[in-house]
């Protein structure tokens, strides 16, 4: 019995039942397995997670009751059954190597024979979704839950929620961002020297995409000079924010750093970013990060940017504590970077929406009133809903009569921009642009005069 298969199960257990991070979860569980078995690992982890409720309909017809099923058994079967339909693993290797599993901890081995055999002999017959219900049909084949499927064919229409959908079952690029222009290009020359295919992000001007490498750590071997792993989104938003050499700017909610890092290269190291992190064990990546990448300018705070006013930092500073520029890439419900993590489609429910607008527009005006007259303060989230984005915007401004809505700088993030009733927003979708999908507004504080708004935390 290979161990990583009966790793795998162990980590859908801790990922689906306790409801823990899969990164975390497969950095703990794979720390001893070699660069084979932990893409095994991850393989296996993923696709079940990706795919989790279209394998749970192919199984249906086989269980008599599946809910009334120890997790590590549904959680094995689960895995055979992407094996069987989504690798190129023998059939009878895959279900041989589920009953060892389940032998393994004395679950149901027969059970798990019989169901899978079962399948074999019939997953011909099994039916297809009905294509009547058009919510239903792209819920069971995606493995997107009902309720956010239901929202996407309201905003977008069938074909493309469909669209979307599937797009966030692929595996995402990956890109990474270099500290300039012409540092992209110096880098650019480095891979193809080393036979490593690579090509400019089609959007970010620091971006590039590698396929087919995966390691970070080859990756620091054959770059020496600094990058950061950042999806193209997410660079977007400090080229949205636009900060200049000599400025004080603030990245309100900062590991694991790529958009602190990126603020302080486009200052060219000068001046200062103050990085907050409310989270200590995200705060030491953060600061590896900072310290890699060899930067100056940042200081990083830990603490509740909620109460930022208050710290040791803001008594210090000789002109109180406000910022040229402001960063709130606001915690969220994370719809935009399911391909990323996928486990995020079962994590949330519509209710979650408001309790995180409640969240983000506390945050928002807490950090508003840090920002100086002329400032500009970008708002930024990783969802795709509206609650999270254009209502948190609409809401912080009919309390917050000081601050304006105004343009990006850069000409190529024109495309992303989404004109509504006088406002300007920028999005991005995975579908659309292959990237994460992003939410952002940015924000000049016009007057000295805000009035702010109490908005509670549920």
């Amino acid at each position: 019995m290979s161990p990583t298969r009966e790793l795998a199960v162990i980590a859908l257990n801790n990922i689906l039942k306790k409801s823990k991070k899969p990164k975390e979860v497969l950095e703990d569980l794979s720390f001893d397995l070699d660069k084979r078995d932990r893409a095994f690992l991850m393989e296996l982890v993923y696709g079940v997670l990706r795919h989790r409720d279209s394998l749970d309909w192919m199984l249906k017809d086989f269980l008599r009751n599946p809910s009334g099923l120890p997790a590590d058994t549904l959680n094995n079967l689960r895995i055979a059954v992407y094996q069987i339909t989504s690798m190129r693993v023998p059939e009878w290797a895959a279900v041989n190597e589920a009953v060892d599993v389940e032998k393994s901890y004395k679950g149901k081995a027969p059970l798990v024979n019989a169901v899978l055999r079962n399948f074999l002999r019939n997953r011909d017959k099994i039916a297809s979704p009905p294509e009547d219900n058009p919510v239903g049909c792209i819920s069971i084949t995606t493995s997107h839950p009902e309720w956010l499927v239901r929202r996407w064919v309201e905003r977008f229409g069938t074909e493309e929620a469909l669209s979307l959908a599937e797009k966030n079952n692929e595996v995402p690029p990956f890109t990474i961002r270099m500290g300039s222009g012409a540092e992209r290009g110096e880098a650019l020359l480095v891979l193809a020297e080393h036979g490593i295919k690579a090509r400019p992000a089609r959007y970010s001007p620091a971006g590039i995409t590698i396929e087919d490498f995966h390691s970070f750590d080859g990756l620091s071997k054959i770059l020496p000079s600094g990058f950061m792993v950042q999806d193209e989104a997410s660079q977007l938003m400090a080229y949205l924010l636009n900060p200049l050499p000599g400025e004080r700017a603030l990245d309100a909610c900062a590991a694991p750093g790529g958009k602190t890092t990126h603020i302080a290269q486009l200052m060219k190291d000068g001046g200062e970013v103050v990085s907050v992190e409310i989270d200590g064990k995200k705060l030491e990546h953060l600061e590896q990060n900072i310290s890699r990448l060899g930067l100056k300018s940042v200081r990083v705070i830990q603490c509740d940017v909620r109460n930022l006013d208050n710290s040791d930092y803001c008594r210090q500073v000789a002109d109180r504590c406000f910022f040229d520029r402001i960063l709130l890439d606001a915690p969220c419900s994370a719809t935009g970077v399911i391909r990323r993590n996928p486990d995020v489609k079962y994590r949330h429910g519509p209710q979650d929406l408001i309790r995180l607008k409640r969240m983000q527009l506390e945050i928002l005006h807490a950090v508003s009133t840090l920002l100086k007259p002329g400032g500009i303060m970008v708002y930024s989230v990783c969802s795709t809903e509206p609650e999270e984005g254009e209502e948190v915007i609409r809401e912080f401004l009919q309390g917050n009569h000081g601050f304006s809505i105004i343009e990006g700088d850069y000409d190529f993030l024109r495309r992303f921009e989404i004109r509504d009733s006088g406002h300007v927003f920028y999005r991005t979708f995975p579908h659309r642009y292959d990237m994460d999908g992003f939410f952002a507004a940015r924000l000049k504080k016009v007057s000295v005069s805000v009035i702010s708004v109490g908005v509670g935390v549920s």
